[in-house]
């Protein structure tokens, strides 16, 4: 067998070299109540209805998909999607993978792309045009390969013995079933090129193999990208969006993600009752978001990168999660013991279904997927700038606590029954987020041996959020904000995270379109050294801001929010 091909990890263009500007805004106009903005000003443990998302009961049987039936789809424009393979999965032999003994050594090094050579882009080059010229029904094809993505993302298959979707995005299957994916893709590239170290350098190589017609036209380079891309352009100068983007990724990487469900996504089990939709920071952004800056913007649902369905369909899709893969090995390591692994079976031993080089269909589990070493390959050593990117407060907390003390004198009043007919509450129903949506929340108190050791990591939890159709939708979670809303952004300490919404562009023919595609997310933020840079920490509550972005705040709707303690 050929040496194996290494896809790179698209490092440095898509999560280090990457920048914008910010301002900090007029603070006037958040002195009292602005009529732009909804407030809500209920004071209570939380704001809103529904039940905590904390402490679910977890079936502990591991998924696995149900191959015996591919469900086929239709994109939105009710066009056949063609993802299910052409011979039943179900009917292929399965062999289970076995991690070698010993690791392989030397292990393949996957390289940044702004280090690589002409020459490793033309072996590279070659290797994906060997696979995009086989027949489209070979499991080794280009178009195969896309498709292996697209079945997990469209519902093609059920969990076995249930009627419920086996999901790969927004749960804590995201980062070992693309791992897994990547691993067998790029066995597959080397046995088709005697070569090593092949990587893909994204946004630099548009001839060939490489080229891919289906991206933004706008967003080529030399554009930077923006990795809380938001469907608007900023006009930011490159040095100006790297330092938005460091201080995002401290967000995403550090500050927002110190426990592993935060990171890694929501705990999803088997059955109905083991559902659940809460995608990591990761997964959120710069996952999706890269996704919507690369696809291109003429195409209805941005195909390729911006739709789930044809994502894989450009090689930007294998450049840009070798990356994302990358970031999985760097916070694993930077949080130490902080963050263990997850130790239930029902994610240790759920399996995934893939062919390896030699044809065979191979079931591989989530526990073989965890040391990438054992797998045969590493990540080049680079810096990591954004971990000394901490963002520093768009007001003074000082001066920021005068104006939350008349912003709580103002709910004060109105909660008394003076309310001016503009405000906006939580009540028994979702609330719309067609403008920034405010509310002053309670925070739990910390007791007991585990806030001592600082083992409790005190989380924003935004819960019941629905989007309305198979639809963009994002907004930015702030905490004690006064500037500006629309000017604020990562670079500011009150900037707590982002929901992204990337439409899957596919759903199951029979499904109807709404329906398909309302759901309830739960968006889970990190929050303890925010409040600790905002001086914070100590206060009974705070003030927490929802701001929709790029006008798609008419297409969500939230149950509530509230502030918990996660160990």
């Amino acid at each position: 067998m050929g040496q194996r091909v290494h896809l790179v990890a698209a490092a440095l263009l898509l999560a280090i070299l990457i920048t914008a500007n910010w301002f900090s805004g007029d603070l006037r106009d958040l002195i009292g109540y602005c009529p732009r903005i909804g407030y809500l000003l209920q004071t209570v443990n939380g704001v809103g209805r529904g039940p905590s998302v904390a402490g679910d009961n977890h079936d502990n049987r591991p998924l696995a998909a149900n191959l015996s039936a591919c469900h086929a789809s239709l994109t939105d424009a009710d066009r056949p999607t063609y993802c299910c393979p052409p011979r039943r999965d179900a009917d292929q032999i399965v062999v289970e993978f076995q991690l070698p003994e010993i690791a392989p050594s030397p292990l393949r090094v996957r390289r940044p792309a702004h280090l690589l050579d002409s020459d490793y882009v033309a072996k590279y080059e070659k290797a994906v045009a060997i696979m995009k010229s086989l027949p489209s029904d070979h499991p080794h094809s280009f178009l195969r390969q896309a498709n292996n993505h697209c079945l997990y993302c469209t519902g093609s298959y059920n969990q076995v013995n249930s009627t419920s979707l086996f999901k790969i995005h927004r749960s804590w299957f995201f980062f070992p079933w693309h791992r897994a994916f990547l691993y067998f893709h790029e066995r597959i590239l080397g046995s088709s090129s005697a070569t090593t170290h092949l990587l893909y350098r994204i946004g630099f190589y548009t001839r060939g193999a490489f080229n891919s017609t289906q991206r933004e036209p706008g967003h080529l380079p030399p554009h930077v990208a923006d990795l809380n891309y938001q469907r608007e352009e900023t006009g930011r100068k490159p040095e100006e969006q790297m330092a938005v983007n460091l201080a995002f990724m401290y967000h995403q990487m550090v500050s927002g993600a110190r426990k592993a469900e935060l990171f890694m996504g929501c705990k999803l089990t088997a059955g109905a009752e083991g559902g659940c939709d809460g995608p990591g920071t990761i997964e959120d952004a710069p996952h999706n978001t890269v996704h919507e800056w690369v696809g291109n913007g003429l195409n209805p649902e941005r195909e390729y990168m911006g739709a789930f369905y044809t994502a894989a369909r450009d090689p930007a899709f294998y450049a840009h999660h070798a990356n994302i893969d990358r970031l999985w090995t760097v916070w694993r390591k930077i949080m130490d013991s902080a963050a263990p692994d997850f130790t239930e079976s029902s994610w240790l031993d759920t399996s995934f279904t893939f062919y390896d080089e030699n044809l065979r269909f191979v079931r591989i589990k989530v526990r073989d997927c965890l040391d990438p070493a054992k797998l045969g390959y590493a990540y080049e050593n680079i810096d990591l700038p954004w971990l000394n990117a901490r963002p520093k407060p768009a007001v003074p907390p000082e001066v920021a606590r005068n104006i939350l003390k008349k912003k709580d004198e103002w709910s004060t009043l109105l909660a008394s029954g003076n309310p001016d007919g503009q405000t906006t509450y939580f009540n028994n129903e979702e609330q719309a987020l067609g403008a920034t949506v405010r509310a002053r929340v309670q925070r739990p108190r910390r007791h007991g041996a585990q806030a001592e050791k600082g083992e409790e990591e005190e989380i924003l939890v935004v819960y019941g959020i629905h989007v309305l159709g198979d639809v963009y939708a994002k907004f930015d979670v702030f905490v004690n904000l006064v500037a500006d809303e629309k000017k604020a952004g990562p670079l500011a300490r009150e900037f707590a995270g982002t929901f992204v919404n990337t439409p899957r562009g596919a759903r199951r023919v029979g499904e109807d379109r709404l329906s398909a595609a309302w759901r309830k997310s739960t968006l889970k933020l990190g929050i303890s050294e925010l409040l600790e840079d905002l001086k914070a920490d100590r206060d009974e509550n705070v003030w927490v801001s929802l701001v929709p972005r790029a006008g798609s705040g008419a297409n969500i709707m939230v149950d509530g929010i509230r502030i918990e303690l996660l160990r």
